[in-house]
């Protein structure tokens, strides 16, 4: 077996492992503890496995090329002292400084990908289910999911806490792991609410609101920490959960339609903000 093909049929052994990890995990806790009862339809449910495969592997493929050159070019850029300060921090600290920098780069372009038309038609995607569930995570674009994960890695690499040339440059590659777990958590259709917990870190309820139809949905922007949408103005949660999940944002109804279609020109795009 080639190392190629053997690389592969282990990245599909690993990604069949948490799935089925995932569903043991969370199809009990949404349906003894979901906070609305819901059906998801068996087209959406097949689309979100789909895009679960292509969020794992879109990263690998297209993501490497771009932070290469992104870390090269840091270093034409980033004066050396900062870089070497930065270095120089005790590891505790520099896991900190990495996730908080990390947050801050991913709640931009999340917040971008609702703010800007031509950003919000591939983000609408993700807005498009009307069940929110732990797949709902990985009901995402391509194009949306590369974007929002350069935001995040940009300032790590320009700060020098990532790149080929840094000791512990898997730290990113942690970071993200940490973040795709939490993902499903707060998409997942449980009830729980976690108390003074929830000025601290993202929630289900918290993240259910972004989801929201209408009137929240240009709100909670953070993916982990809740304090950078009361920084930025865009906190919302209240005691309730929403009535109703979804956009108005139109969605083809096959799934290559769903990744072809935001390419296409658009006489009248629409922006997050309209919805």
């Amino acid at each position: 077996m080639s190392a190629s093909l053997h690389e592969f049929v282990l990245t599909v052994l690993r990604l069949s492992a948490w799935l089925v990890l995932l569903t043991a995990v969370f199809v009990p806790l949404e349906r003894w503890c979901g906070a609305h009862r819901t059906q998801v339809s068996r087209r959406e449910l097949l689309h979100n496995v789909a895009y679960y495969v292509i969020s794992s592997l879109v990263p690998i493929l297209v993501l490497s090329v771009p932070v290469a050159l992104l870390a090269a070019a840091a270093r034409h850029v980033v004066p050396g002292a900062l870089v070497a300060a930065v270095q120089e921090l005790p590891a505790a600290a520099r896991v900190a400084l990495a996730f908080v920098v990390g947050e801050i780069g991913v709640y931009w372009g999340h917040r971008l990908s609702h703010e800007l038309p031509w950003l919000w038609r591939f983000h609408a995607l993700h807005h498009s289910t009307e069940h929110m569930h732990f797949l709902a995570n990985t009901r995402t674009h391509p194009v949306d999911m590369v974007v929002t994960r350069l935001f995040g890695l940009v300032p790590l690499n320009l700060l020098g806490l990532a790149g080929p040339s840094v000791a512990g440059s898997g730290l990113p590659v942690a970071l993200t792991l940490v973040g795709l777990a939490w993902g499903y958590f707060i998409h997942a259709n449980v009830r729980w609410r976690l108390g003074p917990l929830e000025w601290l870190v993202t929630t289900p309820a918290f993240h259910h609101w972004h989801h929201s139809r209408h009137d929240h949905i240009n709100r909670n922007y953070a993916s982990t920490l809740p304090i950078l949408d009361r920084l930025f103005g865009s906190h919302y949660l209240p005691g309730h959960w929403p009535a109703e999940y979804g956009t108005d944002t139109p969605q083809p109804a096959t799934l290559a339609g769903q990744l072809l279609d935001p390419l296409a020109p658009a006489p009248n795009p629409a922006s997050g903000r309209s919805q």
